[in-house]
């Protein structure tokens, strides 16, 4: 069931790792491109990441994009050599850093956190603001907050809105948006995903490696508590499986999101099923 004053569609096709179509009333938008088949793998330096899975979709199968949501260019797993065609000729929105890094595409936009723009997708207004994220130290990321007329407000005034984490564990930042919207959906990058210490090393020339492994993303404990905290209507889990730096996988999460009392406000995505979620 729709919250309150929400008067349009919410339909979700899962494609694997953070790859996802989120179509708002017939607009495409593209999260975190990444196509590569099962077995590539990623030196990045301190690990080799690795995927076991293939993309539920290819780039032929994909329906007409009228944007692109990229929490971050510079991690093969959010954006493949493939993911990077989509690219070309299309909105993008992602991180200051991303935006230079992607030049001289015109069409790409940079949000710092907290920053909210306007603009038109696929004939349609929308609001959309930059979240922040922690992820690797030293390095961007952003999440995305969407907005549109057509979401209405809850009863309360505050606007209806989505939220795409984007990569990032749990801080207490992020419980500000409930100051200044209801979230509806929460689609949240989980799996709990972590890198070997040298990782800080490698982000930030001159620090000292971490003692254990980097935690990248949130988990399951992480991914309910801010749910609760936002006060949101339905969690859409993803970036969970397929990865070998990835700890927390399908059944394990969803034990968790059981335990965290929420699994009844999970909306659980089939790669390449469109999910209706309002």
């Amino acid at each position: 069931m729709a919250p309150p004053n929400f008067e349009s569609s919410l339909t979700i096709t899962h494609i694997g790792t953070a790859t996802a179509i989120i179509d708002i009333d017939g607009i495409k938008l593209l999260t975190d491109p990444f196509f590569s088949p099962a077995g590539t793998e990623y030196d990045v330096g301190v690990t080799v990441l690795k995927v076991s899975d293939d993309p539920a979709l290819s780039l032929s199968d994909l329906p007409h994009i009228d944007g692109v949501l990229l929490s971050h260019e510079d991690h093969e797993d959010n954006l493949d050599p493939l993911g990077r065609r989509i690219l070309d000729g299309r909105h993008v929105l992602t991180t200051k850093d991303g935006a230079k890094n992607l030049a001289p595409r015109p069409d790409v936009r940079g949000l710092a956190p907290w920053e909210t723009i306007k603009i038109r997708l696929g004939g349609k207004d929308f609001t959309v603001t930059g979240t922040p994220c922690k992820h690797v130290p030293g390095q961007e990321c952003t999440g995305f907050i969407l907005t549109t007329e057509s979401f209405g407000n809850s009863p309360d005034g505050r606007p209806n809105a989505i939220w795409f984490s984007g990569d990032t564990v749990y801080f207490d930042e992020l419980k500000q948006m409930r100051d200044r919207w209801h979230i509806t959906a929460a689609i949240l990058n989980l799996g709990f995903a972590h890198a070997p210490g040298e990782i800080l090393q490698l982000a930030q020339p001159g620090a000292k490696a971490a003692d254990g492994p980097v935690q990248l993303t949130m988990g399951g404990e992480e991914g309910a508590r801010i749910f609760r905290e936002l006060g949101a209507d339905v969690l859409v889990p993803m970036h969970f499986d397929s990865w070998n730096h990835f700890t927390e996988h399908g059944d394990e999460l969803m034990k968790v999101m059981m335990a965290e009392g929420v699994n009844d406000k999970v909306c659980w995505l089939v790669p390449g099923e469109a999910k209706k979620i309002f």
